[in-house]
């Protein structure tokens, strides 16, 4: 399916939706333009990462600089992703209010925003944390901004799965920062979360299909439909749940972690083979589920992983 994407200029500084009729700005919309939601479900991973790498034996001044550092990398990315889609955004309902596209922040202030933030918090991983957390920082953030947002978000369905690279560095980082180098059980933390972003994005895509094809944006479920989605969703499904249990095959958790891992990976999977069922009027709603129930996964993984590593409160109390 060909469109004309020729009307979107990611690199014009004043688009036509940042008239001097624009409402004035509040500090808010330098808050929101980092996405605050997308920021607190990666910092659940990167704190995920940094516990379980520590065993409970906690720096908390390196753990407040992972966080930091980390929080800044991904509103610099957040920042810059609003920029490039400005022209899009104010293509869709959701989006179209947002600071940017509706004029209430320029394209030279955000672009200027998102370069501090992103300076800011790879120097304070470099030199507070370690190299190596920078550089994964970095890599999230090229992947994120320069090869999902500027390229294949306007020319690929691939773009999903390539952009699940970034969300998955997060608890690399917090992995890195308290072992210094990267081994299988980071390994293992990296698959999870980018075997699980697939089918959470694709539950969203589903449920603004027709928004993102207003906008000119050639996801999945735009491009191929839902039933061929469903299917890449399993493709994702499947896999995650044998990868998010390996930790437990290599010390770095206890029973209770290797029983819920498996549990809400195989509901997951319940909740997405359900959908072969669905009617076409239900599609939405059951797109919903799998969506929320994608978020609840992450937090509950998350929190298990934290209190049943090695020394921790469940593997202690089933001892």
């Amino acid at each position: 399916m060909s469109r004309d994407l020729s009307a979107i200029n990611p690199i014009n500084l004043e688009p036509a939706e940042n008239s001097a009729s624009a409402k004035p700005y509040t500090w808010k919309d330098f808050v929101y333009i980092t996405k605050p939601g997308i920021l607190f479900s990666n910092l659940m991973t990167v704190f995920g990462g940094f516990w379980l790498a520590s065993q409970w034996t906690i720096d908390g001044l390196l753990l407040l600089w992972t966080l930091l550092g980390t929080t800044l990398v991904m509103a610099s990315g957040c920042v810059l992703n609003n920029y490039l889609d400005r022209e899009m955004d104010s293509k869709m309902s959701r989006t179209k209010t947002r600071a940017l596209p509706s004029g209430r922040l320029t394209a030279r202030a955000v672009v200027a925003y998102g370069i501090v933030l992103g300076v800011g918090g790879l120097a304070m991983l470099y030199t507070l944390v370690s190299p190596l957390a920078a550089l994964l920082g970095f890599i999230g953030l090229f992947v994120y901004v320069v090869v999902y947002t500027a390229w294949l978000k306007r020319t690929s369905v691939w773009c999903t799965t390539v952009g699940a690279i970034s969300g998955a560095m997060p608890p690399l980082i917090g992995y890195v920062a308290v072992t210094g180098n990267l081994d299988l059980i980071a390994l293992f933390l990296f698959g999870t979360l980018f075997l699980w972003q697939p089918p959470h994005f694709w539950a969203l895509g589903i449920r603004r299909k027709e928004e993102y094809r207003a906008a000119g944006f050639p996801m999945l479920p735009v491009v191929r439909g839902t039933a061929a989605t469903r299917v890449s969703m399993i493709r994702y499904a499947v896999p995650l749940v044998p990868v998010s249990m390996m930790p437990y095959l290599y010390g770095a958790v206890g029973p209770v972690y290797l029983v819920v891992a498996a549990a809400l990976g195989l509901g997951w999977l319940y909740v997405i083979v359900k959908g072969f069922k669905v009617p076409e009027a239900d599609e939405n709603k059951w797109a919903t589920k799998v969506f929320v129930y994608s978020i609840n996964y992450l937090m509950i993984l998350c929190l298990v992983m934290v209190l049943d590593t090695t020394g921790g409160f469940l593997a202690n109390l089933f001892q």
